[in-house]
């Protein structure tokens, strides 16, 4: 492996570690506007992603970038659908 890659690899694995201990220590609570908060982050990774999907680099950096878009894609639409259904548990009920 190259040392770039292992680079990378090391950054993805600390990053995932960083992310778990941060969402694990955050209260029920507030997970859902938490979530609402980090659809914009999201966003900006689909745009990361389909960038690097779209590059003319090796075979796998484009198939990592295609993987890439369609998670956040879901972490997007799921995070909407959870703010739309929490948004309606604080509208006036006829």
């Amino acid at each position: 492996m190259t040392e770039e890659l292992m680079m990378s690899l090391f950054v993805f694995v600390l990053a995932a570690f960083a992310g778990f201990e941060v969402i694990r220590k955050v209260p029920p609570t507030l997970h859902t506007p938490l979530m609402s908060g980090a659809n914009a982050v999201s966003g900006v990774i689909v745009i990361g992603a389909l960038i690097v999907a779209g590059q003319n680099e090796s075979g796998l950096a484009k198939i990592l970038g295609f993987i890439a878009v369609i998670i956040a894609t879901v972490n997007v639409v799921g995070g909407f659908l959870v703010t739309d259904r929490m948004l309606k548990m604080f509208r006036k009920k006829e």
